[in-house]
Protein backbone atom coordinates (compact mmCIF):
# COMPACT_ATOMS: atom_id res chain seq x y z
CA UNK A 1 0.00 0.00 0.00
CA UNK A 2 2.91 2.31 1.09
CA UNK A 3 4.74 1.63 -2.33
CA UNK A 4 0.83 2.12 -4.50
CA UNK A 5 0.91 5.96 -2.32
CA UNK A 6 4.54 6.53 -3.27
CA UNK A 7 4.01 6.13 -6.45
CA UNK A 8 0.53 8.05 -7.11
CA UNK A 9 2.14 10.84 -5.54
CA UNK A 10 5.51 10.87 -7.61
CA UNK A 11 3.02 10.50 -11.05
CA UNK A 12 1.15 13.51 -9.30
CA UNK A 13 4.18 15.90 -8.99
CA UNK A 14 5.52 14.99 -12.57
CA UNK A 15 2.44 15.99 -13.90
CA UNK A 16 2.27 19.34 -11.82
CA UNK A 17 6.02 19.74 -13.44
CA UNK A 18 4.60 18.90 -16.79
CA UNK A 19 2.08 21.21 -16.44
CA UNK A 20 4.12 24.48 -15.20
CA UNK A 21 7.31 23.61 -16.54
CA UNK A 22 8.54 27.10 -18.49
CA UNK A 23 11.53 27.50 -19.83
CA UNK A 24 15.14 28.10 -18.39
CA UNK A 25 16.45 30.26 -20.87
CA UNK A 26 17.83 33.42 -18.78
CA UNK A 27 16.77 36.50 -19.92
CA UNK A 28 19.83 38.68 -18.51
CA UNK A 29 23.72 37.35 -18.08
CA UNK A 30 26.12 39.90 -16.47
CA UNK A 31 29.64 39.02 -17.83
CA UNK A 32 31.10 41.17 -15.13
CA UNK A 33 30.45 39.81 -12.19
CA UNK A 34 32.79 37.55 -10.30
CA UNK A 35 31.90 34.02 -9.60
CA UNK A 36 30.62 33.09 -6.31
CA UNK A 37 30.24 29.77 -4.60
CA UNK A 38 27.29 28.90 -2.04
CA UNK A 39 28.05 26.53 0.68
CA UNK A 40 24.95 25.05 2.75
CA UNK A 41 24.95 23.84 6.73
CA UNK A 42 23.99 20.84 8.31
CA UNK A 43 21.58 18.81 6.87
CA UNK A 44 21.42 21.42 3.68
CA UNK A 45 22.94 19.13 0.96
CA UNK A 46 21.09 16.38 -0.63
CA UNK A 47 22.56 12.77 0.09
CA UNK A 48 22.88 9.77 -2.34
CA UNK A 49 22.79 6.26 -1.15
CA UNK A 50 25.14 4.38 -3.55
CA UNK A 51 25.12 0.67 -3.24
CA UNK A 52 28.01 -0.76 -4.09
CA UNK A 53 26.87 -4.01 -5.25
CA UNK A 54 24.12 -2.04 -8.02
CA UNK A 55 26.26 0.91 -8.07
CA UNK A 56 22.53 2.70 -8.37
CA UNK A 57 21.93 6.15 -6.34
CA UNK A 58 19.07 6.18 -4.49
CA UNK A 59 18.26 9.73 -2.24
CA UNK A 60 18.31 9.41 1.17
CA UNK A 61 18.43 13.20 1.97
CA UNK A 62 16.24 14.77 1.48
CA UNK A 63 12.72 12.47 0.51
CA UNK A 64 9.34 12.57 1.98
CA UNK A 65 7.84 9.38 1.57
CA UNK A 66 9.60 6.17 3.18
CA UNK A 67 12.25 9.13 4.70
CA UNK A 68 12.56 7.21 8.12
CA UNK A 69 13.20 3.67 6.98
CA UNK A 70 15.82 4.85 4.33
CA UNK A 71 17.49 7.01 6.81
CA UNK A 72 17.82 3.78 9.29
CA UNK A 73 18.86 1.92 6.87
CA UNK A 74 21.07 4.11 4.88
CA UNK A 75 22.34 6.73 6.63
CA UNK A 76 22.77 5.26 10.20
CA UNK A 77 26.71 5.27 11.10
CA UNK A 78 29.95 4.77 13.42
CA UNK A 79 32.62 6.92 13.85
CA UNK A 80 35.96 5.51 13.01
CA UNK A 81 38.41 7.25 15.13
CA UNK A 82 41.35 5.85 12.87
CA UNK A 83 40.17 8.09 10.31
CA UNK A 84 37.92 10.54 11.67
CA UNK A 85 34.86 9.29 9.40
CA UNK A 86 31.82 8.26 9.99
CA UNK A 87 30.65 5.49 8.04
CA UNK A 88 27.46 3.97 7.36
CA UNK A 89 26.01 0.66 8.90
CA UNK A 90 25.73 -0.85 5.94
CA UNK A 91 29.56 -1.82 4.74
CA UNK A 92 27.64 -1.93 1.41
CA UNK A 93 26.60 1.61 1.29
CA UNK A 94 28.73 4.49 0.15
CA UNK A 95 27.26 8.58 0.57
CA UNK A 96 27.66 11.08 -2.18
CA UNK A 97 26.43 14.24 -2.99
CA UNK A 98 24.87 14.71 -6.36
CA UNK A 99 27.10 17.02 -8.71
CA UNK A 100 24.19 18.37 -11.25
CA UNK A 101 24.28 21.67 -12.46
CA UNK A 102 27.53 22.42 -11.29
CA UNK A 103 26.87 21.74 -7.06
CA UNK A 104 23.91 24.08 -7.46
CA UNK A 105 21.24 21.00 -7.45
CA UNK A 106 21.86 19.58 -4.16
CA UNK A 107 22.01 22.81 -2.87
CA UNK A 108 19.09 24.23 -4.06
CA UNK A 109 15.38 22.21 -2.80
CA UNK A 110 16.56 19.48 -1.08
CA UNK A 111 13.83 17.27 -2.63
CA UNK A 112 13.33 18.90 -6.11
CA UNK A 113 10.88 15.87 -6.85
CA UNK A 114 8.16 17.51 -4.41
CA UNK A 115 6.30 19.84 -6.66
CA UNK A 116 3.14 20.61 -3.93
CA UNK A 117 4.56 22.40 -0.92
CA UNK A 118 7.88 22.54 -2.40
CA UNK A 119 8.70 25.48 -0.33
CA UNK A 120 9.17 23.45 2.86
CA UNK A 121 12.53 21.69 1.48
CA UNK A 122 13.78 25.14 -0.33
CA UNK A 123 17.39 26.02 1.01
CA UNK A 124 19.01 27.96 -1.21
CA UNK A 125 16.25 28.48 -3.82
CA UNK A 126 15.14 31.66 -3.29
CA UNK A 127 18.88 33.09 -3.71
CA UNK A 128 19.78 30.86 -6.36
CA UNK A 129 16.91 32.55 -8.20
CA UNK A 130 17.50 35.97 -6.74
CA UNK A 131 21.43 35.64 -7.99
CA UNK A 132 20.09 34.77 -11.66
CA UNK A 133 18.03 38.20 -11.80
CA UNK A 134 21.01 40.04 -10.91
CA UNK A 135 22.55 38.27 -13.84
CA UNK A 136 24.58 35.45 -12.49
CA UNK A 137 24.78 32.30 -14.69
CA UNK A 138 24.65 28.61 -13.58
CA UNK A 139 28.15 27.16 -13.89
CA UNK A 140 29.48 30.66 -15.10
CA UNK A 141 29.43 32.72 -11.82
CA UNK A 142 27.31 30.87 -9.71
CA UNK A 143 28.47 27.43 -8.14
CA UNK A 144 27.01 25.42 -4.96
CA UNK A 145 29.15 22.79 -2.73
CA UNK A 146 27.18 20.39 -0.85
CA UNK A 147 28.98 17.81 1.34
CA UNK A 148 28.45 15.11 3.51
CA UNK A 149 27.09 16.94 6.99
CA UNK A 150 27.59 14.13 8.90
CA UNK A 151 31.35 13.99 9.14
CA UNK A 152 33.54 17.31 11.01
CA UNK A 153 34.26 20.01 9.18
CA UNK A 154 38.03 19.34 8.84
CA UNK A 155 38.21 15.90 7.15
CA UNK A 156 40.31 15.48 4.87
CA UNK A 157 37.96 14.06 2.17
CA UNK A 158 35.87 17.13 2.22
CA UNK A 159 38.81 19.77 1.98
CA UNK A 160 40.12 18.01 -0.84
CA UNK A 161 37.17 18.25 -2.29
CA UNK A 162 36.15 22.04 -1.89
CA UNK A 163 40.07 23.18 -2.20
CA UNK A 164 39.15 21.02 -6.49
CA UNK A 165 36.08 23.19 -6.36
CA UNK A 166 37.90 26.11 -5.63
CA UNK A 167 40.63 25.50 -8.03
CA UNK A 168 38.24 24.78 -10.79
CA UNK A 169 35.92 27.78 -10.76
CA UNK A 170 39.28 29.75 -10.72
CA UNK A 171 40.75 27.94 -13.78
CA UNK A 172 37.35 28.24 -15.85
CA UNK A 173 36.83 31.97 -14.51
CA UNK A 174 39.87 32.83 -16.09
CA UNK A 175 41.25 33.49 -12.60
CA UNK A 176 38.77 35.07 -11.46
CA UNK A 177 38.76 35.55 -8.01
CA UNK A 178 35.37 33.51 -5.92
CA UNK A 179 33.36 35.43 -3.52
CA UNK A 180 31.88 32.72 -1.05
CA UNK A 181 28.65 32.79 0.80
CA UNK A 182 28.42 30.36 3.66
CA UNK A 183 25.31 29.44 5.82
CA UNK A 184 25.65 27.94 9.31
CA UNK A 185 27.92 24.98 9.95
CA UNK A 186 29.29 26.13 6.34
CA UNK A 187 30.97 28.77 8.03
CA UNK A 188 32.49 26.44 10.47
CA UNK A 189 33.91 24.45 7.39
CA UNK A 190 34.95 27.45 5.76
CA UNK A 191 37.09 28.24 8.63
CA UNK A 192 38.68 24.74 8.53
CA UNK A 193 39.30 24.96 4.70
CA UNK A 194 41.29 28.53 5.21
CA UNK A 195 43.57 27.27 8.28
CA UNK A 196 44.27 24.11 6.66
CA UNK A 197 44.25 24.88 2.92
CA UNK A 198 45.44 28.42 3.33
CA UNK A 199 47.45 28.24 -0.07
CA UNK A 200 44.41 27.67 -2.14
CA UNK A 201 42.28 30.22 -0.18
CA UNK A 202 44.38 33.07 -0.98
CA UNK A 203 44.64 32.32 -4.50
CA UNK A 204 40.90 31.68 -5.08
CA UNK A 205 39.01 33.82 -2.67
CA UNK A 206 38.11 37.33 -3.14
CA UNK A 207 35.83 37.63 0.21
CA UNK A 208 33.48 35.75 2.19
CA UNK A 209 30.60 35.98 3.43
CA UNK A 210 29.24 34.19 6.57
CA UNK A 211 25.13 33.96 7.17
CA UNK A 212 24.27 32.49 10.70
CA UNK A 213 27.10 31.23 11.71
CA UNK A 214 27.38 29.28 15.08
CA UNK A 215 30.95 30.44 15.43
CA UNK A 216 30.76 29.14 18.91
CA UNK A 217 28.68 26.74 18.81
CA UNK A 218 24.21 26.33 19.33
CA UNK A 219 24.76 25.78 22.88
CA UNK A 220 20.85 25.33 23.78
CA UNK A 221 19.99 23.10 20.45
CA UNK A 222 22.74 20.81 20.50
CA UNK A 223 22.44 20.03 24.14
CA UNK A 224 18.86 18.98 23.09
CA UNK A 225 19.65 17.08 19.97
CA UNK A 226 22.67 14.89 21.99
CA UNK A 227 20.26 14.04 24.71
CA UNK A 228 16.90 14.10 22.66
CA UNK A 229 17.10 14.27 18.74
CA UNK A 230 16.19 16.80 16.39
CA UNK A 231 12.73 16.50 14.57
CA UNK A 232 12.27 18.96 11.51
CA UNK A 233 8.44 18.59 11.40
CA UNK A 234 6.30 17.57 14.64
CA UNK A 235 3.09 15.57 15.85
CA UNK A 236 1.70 13.63 13.03
CA UNK A 237 3.75 14.81 10.38
CA UNK A 238 6.43 12.66 11.84
CA UNK A 239 4.99 9.47 10.62
CA UNK A 240 5.46 10.86 6.43
CA UNK A 241 9.55 12.34 7.83
CA UNK A 242 12.19 11.30 9.88
CA UNK A 243 11.28 10.57 13.65
CA UNK A 244 12.71 12.48 16.35
CA UNK A 245 14.15 8.96 17.65
CA UNK A 246 15.65 7.99 14.81
CA UNK A 247 17.70 10.85 13.82
CA UNK A 248 18.80 11.56 17.57
CA UNK A 249 20.45 7.71 16.48
CA UNK A 250 21.95 9.45 13.34
CA UNK A 251 23.30 12.36 15.00
CA UNK A 252 24.80 11.14 18.11
CA UNK A 253 27.72 9.62 15.94
CA UNK A 254 28.18 13.05 13.94
CA UNK A 255 31.29 14.86 14.69
CA UNK A 256 29.39 17.59 12.99
CA UNK A 257 26.89 17.96 15.74
CA UNK A 258 29.45 17.43 18.35
CA UNK A 259 31.65 20.42 16.63
CA UNK A 260 28.55 22.72 17.33
CA UNK A 261 28.99 22.33 20.98
CA UNK A 262 29.04 25.61 23.01
CA UNK A 263 32.51 26.32 22.27
CA UNK A 264 34.62 26.18 25.98
CA UNK A 265 37.33 28.35 26.02
CA UNK A 266 34.46 31.43 24.96
CA UNK A 267 34.03 33.90 27.55
CA UNK A 268 30.19 33.61 27.15
CA UNK A 269 28.46 36.92 28.43
CA UNK A 270 25.65 34.26 29.71
CA UNK A 271 27.20 30.81 30.19
CA UNK A 272 24.83 28.41 28.61
CA UNK A 273 24.09 25.77 31.03
CA UNK A 274 22.60 22.13 31.67
CA UNK A 275 20.21 21.89 34.40
CA UNK A 276 18.55 19.44 36.34
CA UNK A 277 15.95 19.06 38.71
CA UNK A 278 17.01 15.70 40.73
CA UNK A 279 15.74 14.12 43.87
CA UNK A 280 18.52 12.49 45.53
CA UNK A 281 17.82 10.26 48.69
CA UNK A 282 20.68 10.36 51.59
CA UNK A 283 21.81 7.04 53.40
CA UNK A 284 19.12 7.60 55.74
CA UNK A 285 16.64 7.53 53.32
CA UNK A 286 15.64 10.95 53.35
CA UNK A 287 15.43 12.56 50.18
CA UNK A 288 16.41 15.99 48.31
CA UNK A 289 15.20 18.06 45.38
CA UNK A 290 17.56 20.47 44.10
CA UNK A 291 18.51 22.25 41.03
CA UNK A 292 22.04 20.69 39.68
CA UNK A 293 24.05 23.67 36.78
CA UNK A 294 26.07 22.02 34.88
CA UNK A 295 28.74 24.39 32.43
CA UNK A 296 29.84 22.95 28.86
CA UNK A 297 32.71 21.76 30.76
CA UNK A 298 30.81 19.43 32.79
CA UNK A 299 27.86 18.63 30.75
CA UNK A 300 29.79 15.46 29.16
CA UNK A 301 29.43 13.82 32.65
CA UNK A 302 25.74 14.25 32.09
CA UNK A 303 25.71 13.20 28.56
CA UNK A 304 27.90 10.01 29.03
CA UNK A 305 25.97 8.91 32.09
CA UNK A 306 22.27 9.71 30.37
CA UNK A 307 23.36 8.09 26.83
CA UNK A 308 25.17 5.20 28.12
CA UNK A 309 22.63 2.53 27.33
CA UNK A 310 21.49 3.80 24.10
CA UNK A 311 21.40 1.36 21.80
CA UNK A 312 19.48 0.41 18.34
CA UNK A 313 18.72 -2.61 16.29
CA UNK A 314 20.36 -2.84 13.34
CA UNK A 315 20.13 -6.22 10.86
CA UNK A 316 18.77 -7.97 14.08
CA UNK A 317 21.83 -6.73 16.10
CA UNK A 318 22.18 -4.67 19.03
CA UNK A 319 24.44 -1.66 18.79
CA UNK A 320 25.23 0.71 21.49
CA UNK A 321 25.24 4.18 20.56
CA UNK A 322 26.39 6.21 23.98
CA UNK A 323 27.88 9.65 24.03
CA UNK A 324 31.05 8.77 22.21
CA UNK A 325 34.24 10.45 23.87
CA UNK A 326 35.98 9.63 21.01
CA UNK A 327 34.03 11.82 18.19
CA UNK A 328 34.37 14.54 21.49
CA UNK A 329 38.18 14.35 21.32
CA UNK A 330 38.37 14.93 17.48
CA UNK A 331 35.85 18.04 18.05
CA UNK A 332 37.79 19.71 20.86
CA UNK A 333 40.84 19.59 18.27
CA UNK A 334 38.81 21.23 15.86
CA UNK A 335 37.17 23.63 18.23
CA UNK A 336 41.21 24.59 18.64
CA UNK A 337 41.59 25.17 15.12
CA UNK A 338 38.71 27.43 14.50
CA UNK A 339 40.03 29.74 17.59
CA UNK A 340 43.49 29.89 16.30
CA UNK A 341 42.44 30.58 12.62
CA UNK A 342 43.51 34.01 10.74
CA UNK A 343 41.68 35.69 7.89
CA UNK A 344 44.48 36.04 5.30
CA UNK A 345 44.75 40.03 4.84
CA UNK A 346 43.77 40.27 1.30
CA UNK A 347 40.60 38.32 1.77
CA UNK A 348 37.60 40.50 2.76
CA UNK A 349 35.18 38.91 5.47
CA UNK A 350 31.54 39.96 6.45
CA UNK A 351 29.51 38.63 9.00
CA UNK A 352 25.43 38.10 8.54
CA UNK A 353 23.52 36.87 11.63
CA UNK A 354 19.73 36.45 12.59
CA UNK A 355 17.97 38.38 15.22
CA UNK A 356 14.94 39.12 16.88
CA UNK A 357 14.30 35.06 17.73
CA UNK A 358 13.98 33.35 20.72
CA UNK A 359 16.99 31.09 20.76
CA UNK A 360 17.58 28.29 23.27
CA UNK A 361 20.61 29.22 25.22
CA UNK A 362 20.15 27.02 28.25
CA UNK A 363 18.20 23.68 29.29
CA UNK A 364 16.36 22.46 31.95
CA UNK A 365 15.04 18.97 32.54
CA UNK A 366 12.45 18.05 35.46
CA UNK A 367 11.11 20.69 37.68
CA UNK A 368 11.06 21.33 41.46
CA UNK A 369 7.21 19.21 41.32
CA UNK A 370 8.82 16.59 39.01
CA UNK A 371 12.23 16.13 39.90
CA UNK A 372 14.54 13.86 37.64
CA UNK A 373 15.38 10.46 39.62
CA UNK A 374 18.03 8.90 37.44
CA UNK A 375 19.88 10.04 34.13
CA UNK A 376 19.11 8.01 31.92
CA UNK A 377 15.50 9.50 31.88
CA UNK A 378 16.94 12.35 30.04
CA UNK A 379 16.52 11.46 26.25
CA UNK A 380 12.70 10.49 27.42
CA UNK A 381 12.06 13.89 29.07
CA UNK A 382 11.17 17.47 27.28
CA UNK A 383 13.94 20.18 28.74
CA UNK A 384 12.47 23.60 28.59
CA UNK A 385 14.85 26.13 27.10
CA UNK A 386 16.28 29.57 28.24
CA UNK A 387 16.04 31.61 25.79
CA UNK A 388 18.19 34.51 24.83
CA UNK A 389 18.29 36.71 21.24
CA UNK A 390 19.71 34.81 17.60
CA UNK A 391 18.07 33.89 15.11
CA UNK A 392 16.15 30.65 16.40
CA UNK A 393 19.30 28.19 15.93
CA UNK A 394 22.48 30.57 17.06
CA UNK A 395 22.39 33.04 19.57
CA UNK A 396 23.78 36.20 18.50
CA UNK A 397 26.27 36.07 20.98
CA UNK A 398 27.88 32.97 19.48
CA UNK A 399 27.13 34.49 15.47
CA UNK A 400 29.42 37.37 16.04
CA UNK A 401 32.03 36.47 17.70
CA UNK A 402 33.91 35.33 14.60
CA UNK A 403 37.54 36.01 15.86
CA UNK A 404 38.03 37.67 12.33
CA UNK A 405 39.25 40.86 11.05
CA UNK A 406 35.77 41.71 9.63
CA UNK A 407 34.61 44.36 7.09
CA UNK A 408 31.08 44.05 8.62
CA UNK A 409 28.89 42.62 10.62
CA UNK A 410 25.36 43.59 10.29
CA UNK A 411 22.65 41.42 12.65
CA UNK A 412 18.94 41.32 10.35
CA UNK A 413 15.91 40.15 12.01
CA UNK A 414 15.24 36.56 11.27
CA UNK A 415 15.26 32.93 11.78
CA UNK A 416 17.78 30.85 10.84
CA UNK A 417 16.87 29.44 7.54
CA UNK A 418 14.43 32.00 6.65
CA UNK A 419 17.72 34.40 6.42
CA UNK A 420 18.47 32.53 3.34
CA UNK A 421 15.23 34.42 1.30
CA UNK A 422 15.22 37.36 3.16
CA UNK A 423 15.07 41.03 0.89
CA UNK A 424 17.50 43.16 3.36
CA UNK A 425 20.20 40.35 3.17
CA UNK A 426 19.46 40.25 -0.64
CA UNK A 427 19.77 44.17 -0.71
CA UNK A 428 22.98 43.57 1.43
CA UNK A 429 24.31 41.01 -0.54
CA UNK A 430 24.17 43.03 -3.85
CA UNK A 431 26.10 45.41 -2.50
CA UNK A 432 28.75 43.82 -1.38
CA UNK A 433 29.01 41.30 -4.19
CA UNK A 434 28.80 44.60 -6.54
CA UNK A 435 26.09 43.25 -8.22
CA UNK A 436 24.34 46.30 -8.86
CA UNK A 437 27.36 48.75 -10.56
CA UNK A 438 26.67 51.45 -7.85
CA UNK A 439 29.97 53.87 -8.81
CA UNK A 440 29.42 55.35 -5.25
CA UNK A 441 30.19 51.89 -3.45
CA UNK A 442 32.65 52.12 -0.77
CA UNK A 443 33.15 49.02 0.83
CA UNK A 444 35.43 50.82 3.10
CA UNK A 445 32.45 53.02 4.52
CA UNK A 446 28.88 51.25 3.17
CA UNK A 447 27.98 48.37 5.24
CA UNK A 448 24.14 49.05 6.43
CA UNK A 449 21.81 50.05 3.64
CA UNK A 450 18.46 51.17 5.02
CA UNK A 451 15.44 48.85 3.74
CA UNK A 452 13.26 50.53 1.11
CA UNK A 453 9.40 51.78 1.81
CA UNK A 454 8.58 48.09 0.11
CA UNK A 455 10.65 46.30 2.75
CA UNK A 456 9.52 47.70 5.87
CA UNK A 457 6.90 46.95 7.95
CA UNK A 458 4.20 49.50 6.97
CA UNK A 459 0.94 50.14 9.58
CA UNK A 460 -2.34 52.47 8.98
CA UNK A 461 -4.16 53.37 12.26
CA UNK A 462 -6.52 56.74 12.72
CA UNK A 463 -5.44 58.44 9.44
CA UNK A 464 -1.65 57.97 10.12
CA UNK A 465 0.61 55.81 8.10
CA UNK A 466 3.21 54.58 10.86
CA UNK A 467 6.92 52.73 9.43
CA UNK A 468 8.72 51.21 12.04
CA UNK A 469 12.68 49.41 11.69
CA UNK A 470 14.36 48.27 14.37
CA UNK A 471 18.00 47.06 13.20
CA UNK A 472 21.47 46.03 14.72
CA UNK A 473 24.74 47.00 12.89
CA UNK A 474 28.60 47.30 13.46
CA UNK A 475 30.55 49.30 11.64
CA UNK A 476 33.96 48.19 12.04
CA UNK A 477 37.17 50.84 11.23
CA UNK A 478 41.06 50.38 11.35
CA UNK A 479 41.32 52.76 14.38
CA UNK A 480 40.38 50.84 17.22
CA UNK A 481 38.95 53.29 19.47
CA UNK A 482 36.60 54.43 16.62
CA UNK A 483 35.51 50.90 16.08
CA UNK A 484 34.31 50.81 19.86
CA UNK A 485 32.38 53.89 19.51
CA UNK A 486 30.79 52.34 16.53
CA UNK A 487 29.47 49.50 17.74
CA UNK A 488 25.33 50.13 17.31
CA UNK A 489 21.89 49.23 18.20
CA UNK A 490 18.42 51.18 17.45
CA UNK A 491 14.87 51.52 17.10
CA UNK A 492 13.64 54.10 14.53
CA UNK A 493 10.26 55.42 13.98
CA UNK A 494 8.69 57.68 10.84
CA UNK A 495 5.07 58.75 11.53
CA UNK A 496 3.23 60.95 8.71
CA UNK A 497 -0.16 62.60 8.60
CA UNK A 498 -1.20 62.51 5.37
CA UNK A 499 -4.16 65.04 5.78
CA UNK A 500 -2.62 67.95 7.37
CA UNK A 501 1.45 67.00 5.58
CA UNK A 502 3.06 67.26 8.45
CA UNK A 503 6.12 65.22 9.00
CA UNK A 504 7.87 63.73 12.75
CA UNK A 505 10.82 61.78 13.72
CA UNK A 506 11.42 60.24 16.85
CA UNK A 507 14.29 58.28 17.37
CA UNK A 508 16.01 56.48 19.91
CA UNK A 509 19.52 55.03 19.00
CA UNK A 510 23.50 55.62 19.28
CA UNK A 511 25.24 56.86 16.35
CA UNK A 512 27.09 59.71 15.78
CA UNK A 513 25.88 62.89 13.87
CA UNK A 514 26.72 62.55 10.35
CA UNK A 515 25.47 58.74 10.53
CA UNK A 516 21.90 59.94 11.96
CA UNK A 517 21.34 63.14 9.61
CA UNK A 518 22.24 60.80 6.45
CA UNK A 519 19.69 58.22 8.02
CA UNK A 520 16.75 60.64 8.62
CA UNK A 521 17.37 62.35 5.63
CA UNK A 522 16.49 59.53 3.41
CA UNK A 523 13.65 58.84 5.49
CA UNK A 524 12.26 62.04 5.32
CA UNK A 525 12.94 63.33 1.99
CA UNK A 526 12.35 59.85 -0.01
CA UNK A 527 11.43 61.83 -3.43
CA UNK A 528 14.88 63.11 -3.58
CA UNK A 529 16.42 60.08 -4.24
CA UNK A 530 18.81 60.71 -1.11
CA UNK A 531 21.43 57.63 -0.99
CA UNK A 532 19.66 55.15 1.27
CA UNK A 533 22.81 54.51 2.79
CA UNK A 534 25.56 55.87 5.70
CA UNK A 535 28.64 55.97 6.93
CA UNK A 536 31.25 55.56 9.75
CA UNK A 537 32.38 59.60 10.21
CA UNK A 538 36.27 59.47 10.60
CA UNK A 539 37.70 59.38 14.20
Amino acid sequence: MAVLLEDVVKSVELLIKLITSRSQEQAYVDPTLDPVLLVPGIAGSILNAVDAKTGKPERVWVRILGADHELRDKLWSRYDPSTGKTVSLDANINVVVPEDRYGLHAIDKLDPDMALGGDCVYYFHDMILEFIKWGYQEGTTLFGFGYDFRQSNRLQDTLDRLASKLETIYAASGGRKINIISHSMGGLLMKCFMSLQTDIFKKCVNSWIAIAAPFQGAPGYITSTLLNGASFVEGWKENFFIKKWSMHQLLIECPSIYELMACLDFKWEHIPLLEIWRKKSDSNGDSSIMLESYPPSEAMLVFTEALSKNKVNYGGEDIFLPFNMDILKWANETRKLLASAVLPSQIKFYNIYGTSNKTAHSVCYGSETSPVTDLLQLPSIQGKYIYVDGDGTVPVESAIADGLHAEARVGVPGDHRGILCNRHVFRILKHWLKADHDPFYNPLNDYVILPTAFEIETLKSDGLQVTTMREEWEIISDDQECAAESELSGSITVSSDTNVQKKAVTAAFTVNKKMAISMLRSMLFPSQQVRRRYASAKC
